[in-house]
């Protein structure tokens, strides 16, 4: 299922990103005592106690005309919309200001459920003082210290009760769920469209159409399929268009959801930066991957040129190496039956499980064809491998000291493993422990 999304919203310089900072563990957000740092929304992974979460920060909602304020407010509402529940940021040495009440009005209209945090909160006496943010009208304040941590698990107590339900079952194991992503206008939808044979999904030539994540259900084969279309990922100098209510984040639950992600190029526009940017989400969510070059009908071209264009993709893609890539044309629909056997391919090896005794032979023999490294006069000896996990294959290999297993020796082993076993169109992720 996709995740459950907090949004922390609040005028400017009530310490936002330093709580996104430190939910999400790690300094995500740029930090600093200046009102309107952070412009754009900024988005993370949490996790509380059982809960795992996506995070936006959003740049402080501010009703005056100085630069940039239209855009941030725009932000923030955008970022609102796409939450499950909000956490409403205010200033516990400032007390309520009339900014705080104009956010307030703001987050009624939104009918999400709001979490009121009142931060630099810093010492026991200060919370005395909390008690005038009861007349914002979002009952209890959470008296919270972004500084020095204090009162961060009560407020997230707080804001998983209203996360939605997460047991529910979202298709079936013998669905095979795959989502579309790319920037705007490659031809998702009429890629959906040509898949499925019939006119689902609005497809036009205006950047954008597609407004959120759609379901369709296609059975090709006997295999049923979940499709799930997401809205195009565009830079972000182009979300500020309030009829558009675009999000990368949208495309973020598709991925979340989905068994294998297929990246939408344009095969007439070619390639831009934009586009690794948005394959390196379905790479880093470990999520099986097809390449897909659309248009391939309004390319001109000779024998070369589809050798070429892979090469091309195979340089600027470095990180999706194990990624087949599929030249096809969603409105001739030539080579479209080439794709679904790639997704359940993909599918497949993506929730592959190898048998111990014959990985570690192989291992055992790349080992011996390329002895393990040594640092500091310290050799790398690798006793045992085994397969912890799928969807994507995990491995751990246990080793005397996981510190001398480097990055050159991790990838030459994944090398071995994918020419034994194949694993075409997944990530598989190696980990290295200490034999006990």
């Amino acid at each position: 299922m996709a995740k459950a999304v907090i949004a922390i919203v609040g005028r400017p310089n009530v310490g936002k990103s330093t709580i996104f900072n430190r939910i999400v563990g790690e300094r995500v957000s740029i930090v600093e005592d200046v009102p309107g740092v952070t412009r754009d929304r900024i988005y993370s992974k949490g996790e509380w106690l059982t809960h795992e979460f996506n995070v936006i920060d959003t740049g402080g909602i501010d009703l005056g005309d100085e630069p940039f304020l239209a855009q941030i407010r725009h932000q923030a509402e955008i970022a609102i919309d796409e939450a499950d529940v909000i956490i409403f940021m205010t200033n516990g040495r400032e007390g309520v200001t009339a900014a705080d009440e104009e956010v307030a009005k703001i987050l009624y209209r939104s009918k999400k459920p709001v979490v009121l945090a009142v931060n630099k909160v810093d010492n026991p006496e200060m919370r005395s003082d909390i008690y005038d943010f009861y007349s914002l009208g979002f009952g209890e304040p959470f008296p919270i210290s972004g500084t020095h941590g204090l009162g961060l698990g009560d407020m997230l107590d707080e804001a998983v009760k209203h996360f939605p339900d997460e047991t529910g079952a979202d298709y079936g194991e013998d669905f095979i769920k795959f989502s579309l992503i790319g920037r705007p206008n490659v031809g998702k939808s009429s890629l959906v469209n040509a898949m499925l044979g019939e006119e689902r999904v609005i497809v036009s030539d205006i950047a954008g159409t597609t407004r959120d994540a759609i379901d369709t259900t296609l059975k090709y084969n006997g295999q049923e399929f979940v499709i799930i279309d997401t809205a195009g990922m565009r830079k972000k100098g182009k979300v500020y268009e309030t009829t558009e209510k675009y999000s990368v984040l949208r495309a973020l639950k598709a991925i979340d959801r989905s068994d294998v992600v297929l990246v939408v190029l344009d095969g007439e526009e070619g390639i831009i930066e934009q586009d690794k940017r948005i394959a390196g989400y379905a790479h880093e969510a470990g999520r099986a991957v097809v390449i897909v070059v659309n248009k391939w009908d309004a390319v001109e071209k000779d024998e070369k040129t589809m050798k070429e264009f892979e090469t091309k993709i195979r340089d600027h893609f470095q990180f999706l190496d194990y990624a087949p890539i599929v030249f096809l044309s969603a409105k001739t629909k030539k080579r479209i039956h080439t794709l679904i056997p790639e997704i359940v391919k993909a599918s497949n090896n993506h929730s592959m499980r190898v048998e111990t005794g014959v990985l570690n032979d192989i291992i055992m023999d790349a080992v011996a064809m390329n002895p393990t490294p040594t640092s500091n006069g310290k050799r790398l000896k690798i006793f045992y491998t085994t397969q912890v996990a799928v969807k994507p294959p995990s491995f751990v290999v246990f080793v005397n000291e996981p510190e001398l297993l480097h990055f050159s020796y991790e990838r030459f082993l994944e090398n071995r493993i994918r020419d034994a076993f194949g694993f075409e169109g997944t990530p598989i992720k190696i980990f290295a422990r200490a034999r006990k």
